[in-house]
C-alpha cells in the first residue's frame, strides 16, 4: 500500500485524475496488473485498467456507509459497503490484497462516519473470525459479528485506558485493557498477538507520552489519585449544602379530637395546651358574667361546669400532649439518622 504523498497526479491515468477532481489520495493499492484502488478523505476509487473484454473505468465508493462486510472466495474476495436505504455496493479484490485494502476503506469509513477526529491516524487493523481490532492513534474500536465493522461497535478512548495486560495461552492470548477502573478483554490468536501487541502498547503509551507501561501505570495512577482528592472535595461540599428545609410533617394522630388534631399539624403541642387554657377561661368568663351574656334577650346559661370535670378533660388532653410530643421527638430521631446515612453516602 501507497500513501498518498507518494503518489503524484501525474502518474495516474487521466480517467483517475479527472475522477479524483483535485481530491487528495490518503492511499493506493495495487490490484494486480494496472488495476489500482484509491482511498481518498470522502471515497474510494477502484480503477479497472482496458482489457481484452473491458474497457478502462473506475468506479466511486462513498464513506458514508452504515456497514462494511467481506465474503472471501480461493482468488477473489469481495467488500461490500451498505449505505442504510440507498443500498449496498459490492467490489472484487484479490483475496491475497484483501489486508491491504480493508484497512485504509475502514480509515476512510471511520472519518467519514466521525468516528475518528482530524488529524486522528488509523494504524492498525486486525480481523480474527468474527472480531474486528481497529487501533488508531486516539482509540481502539472493537466490533464483534459477522460484518467487518457497523454501528454496533465499542471503542476504548486512550484518554480512559490507566493499564494494559496481555495473558498469554496455548492457543489465544487475552487482551486486558483497563478502562475507566474496569476491565475489558478479548482473545487473539497467539500468531498475531505479539502484533497486537506491540502496536496497541506503542500508541497508547505514545499518546500518553510514556515509553512503557510501567510509566504509563504510574502517570495514570497519580492523575487517578488527583481526581478522587477532586471528588472528595466535590462530595463534602455537596453535603456541605444539604437542606432538608423545615422536615416532613408530624406522624397522623389519630384518635384526638379536632382541636387538637388541628394543633398538631401545625406542628407544636402548646398550641393543644393554649386552646385548652382558652375553654378554661371561656368557662370562667361565663361564671362572672351573671347572665352568661346574653344580656336582656331572655336567654340564660346553663351555669358553671363542674371544676372535677374540667380537670379530668385537662388532664386527657395533657395526656394526649405528651403522646403528640413523643412522637415528634421519635420523628426527630427518624430525621437524625436519616440525616446521617445521607452523609455517609448510603
Amino acid at each position: 500500500m501507497t500513501r498518498g504523498r507518494d503518489t503524484p497526479a501525474m502518474s495516474l491515468p487521466e480517467i483517475v485524475q479527472s475522477a479524483l477532481d483535485g481530491e487528495s489520495v490518503a492511499a493506493r493499492v495495487g490490484l494486480g496488473g494496472d488495476d489500482l484502488l484509491l482511498v481518498t478523505p470522502t471515497r474510494t476509487l477502484v480503477y479497472r485498467a482496458e482489457g481484452l473484454l473491458s474497457d478502462e473505468a473506475v468506479e466511486e465508493y462513498p464513506h458514508d456507509a452504515e456497514y462494511v462486510g467481506v465474503s472471501e472466495g480461493r482468488r477473489k474476495a469481495k467488500i461490500t459497503l451498505d449505505y442504510g436505504l440507498d443500498g449496498e455496493r459490492t467490489f472484487s479484490v484479490p483475496t491475497k490484497k484483501l489486508d491491504k485494502v480493508l484497512h485504509p476503506v475502514l480509515a476512510g469509513v471511520f472519518n467519514a462516519r466521525g468516528i475518528t477526529d482530524p488529524g486522528e491516524t488509523v494504524k492498525q487493523t486486525f480481523r480474527f473470525s468474527e472480531l474486528t481490532i481497529v487501533i488508531t492513534s486516539a482509540r481502539l474500536v472493537r466490533h464483534i459479528g459477522a460484518a467487518v465493522w457497523d454501528e454496533e461497535y465499542d471503542e476504548y478512548h486512550y484518554d480512559d485506558v490507566t493499564d494494559l495486560d496481555f495473558e498469554e495461552g496455548s492457543v489465544a492470548t487475552s487482551v486486558v485493557i483497563t478502562v475507566g477502573g474496569r476491565q475489558e478483554r478479548f482473545k487473539t490468536p497467539n500468531d498475531q498477538a505479539r502484533a497486537l501487541r506491540e502496536g496497541l502498547v506503542s500508541a497508547v503509551c505514545a499518546y500518553h507520552g510514556v515509553d512503557d507501561l510501567d510509566e504509563l501505570r504510574a502517570a495514570t495512577a497519580g492523575e487517578a489519585d488527583e481526581t478522587d482528592e477532586d471528588e472528595t472535595d466535590a462530595d463534602e461540599e455537596r453535603r456541605g449544602t444539604v437542606s432538608f428545609g423545615d422536615g416532613p410533617d408530624p406522624l397522623d394522630t389519630s384518635g384526638v379530637d379536632g382541636d387538637v388534631e388541628s394543633g398538631g399539624r401545625n406542628g407544636t403541642g402548646e398550641n393543644v395546651a393554649e386552646t385548652a387554657q382558652a375553654r378554661e377561661q371561656g368557662r370562667v368568663a361565663q361564671t362572672d358574667d351573671g347572665d352568661g351574656g346574653f344580656g336582656d334577650s331572655g336567654f340564660r346559661s346553663a351555669g358553671v361546669v363542674d371544676d372535677d370535670a374540667v380537670v379530668e378533660e385537662l388532664a386527657e388532653l395533657r395526656k394526649l400532649v405528651e403522646a403528640q410530643n413523643e412522637r415528634l421527638e421519635r420523628q426527630e430521631r427518624t430525621i437524625q439518622q436519616l440525616i446521617e446515612e445521607l452523609r455517609q453516602g448510603r
